[in-house]
């Protein structure tokens, strides 16, 4: 039964209220799928905020609804869609707190922290400053700010990728990533190492446009080049594909080309897997011509390591 909701303005201007925040503590791996349910009704973005906790504990969600005459169904549907998510990770009702127009962005921007990915990525919202100390000249700084897009760090397949990657991309590489969402992959794989070439794949048109933006906040528009598409729409051959998707998804596309997409040797980096699924995608990947070199868990979630052996 879906919860009751909390409160509904239904006449916010009369109150002096602006803004509507949605807050909702969840752990950090169900962050994302929260963020892309807000995103639907907030257009100004979504805040995840660490706190002191590091991006394996529990996180909180904000987002802020325009307070309107269309504001009681935007909240409605917000606690649906938030109850049904429930359903595959538990979590608490969400808070909504009235906020002045004069103090939302404030308090919206204060959400946003540092997080550190990998052992040398340092994902930074644009407006926070940071100094690694000790210095470190080998951290890599990437500035992503909210989109309605997934790929904002937190989740653990995200992780896996970029620890992964940080190991396999070699200067002269061209890499592949596909699902780009925000474009957080192929950014690091640009940062990572030069010279590199990189194309990020999407087949959502709002994820390849905040992937644009933050390829330009991140001076990576000349290295990585976006294709609105998916895998039938890409030729050529890879030194590294990224596939941070899901297991279906990564199956689908074993059966249609992915090995053919990667050069004898070349190595595939496939998460987005839980663990129950592992042996359904690996079998999918040995059909298809890609050998398992390594897997990788962290929680319920894995990431595959695979090598093209062969020609398929």
């Amino acid at each position: 039964m879906k919860p009751a909701a909390t409160v509904i303005y239904e006449n916010p201007k009369e109150r002096g209220v602006e803004w509507l925040e949605v807050k909702i503590t969840v752990e950090a791996e169900a962050a994302e799928a929260v963020a892309e349910v807000l995103s639907r009704y907030a257009p100004q973005g979504v805040a995840v905020d660490l706190g002191a906790a590091s991006a394996a504990e529990k996180v909180t969600v904000r987002a802020y609804l325009a307070c309107d005459e269309a504001l009681a169904g935007r909240q409605q549907q917000v606690e649906e869609g938030l109850w049904h998510l429930s359903q595959i990770w538990p979590m608490p009702a969400p808070v909504f707190t009235a906020v002045p127009e004069e103090d939302w962005t404030a308090a919206w921007r204060e959400t946003l922290s540092v997080l550190h990915l990998g052992r040398r990525i340092v994902i930074k919202p644009s407006w926070r400053t940071y100094a690694s100390n000790p210095a470190r000249p080998d951290e890599v700084i990437l500035e992503l700010d909210p989109g309605q897009a997934f790929g904002t760090g937190l989740h653990p397949t995200t992780q896996l990728c970029v620890e992964a990657l940080e190991r396999l991309v070699r200067p002269g590489m061209r890499v592949l990533d596909l699902g780009t969402g925000t474009g957080i992959l192929a950014l690091a794989a640009a940062k990572l190492v030069s010279p590199v070439e990189v194309l990020a794949v999407d087949n959502d048109p709002n994820a390849i446009a905040v992937a644009r933006r933050n390829l330009g906040m991140n001076d990576a528009s000349a290295v990585v080049r976006l294709l609105h598409g998916s895998l039938g729409d890409v030729s050529g051959t890879y030194d590294l594909i990224l596939a941070n998707i899901l297991a279906p998804v990564i199956i689908e596309m074993a059966q249609h080309g992915l090995g053919a997409r990667l050069r004898t040797g070349g190595r595939l980096i496939a998460s987005g897997i839980l663990a129950e699924q592992q042996d359904e995608v690996v079998a999918a990947l040995r059909q298809n011509g890609l050998e398992l070199l390594e897997t990788q868990q962290r929680g319920d979630w894995v990431a595959l390591i695979a090598e093209r052996a062969r020609l398929v």
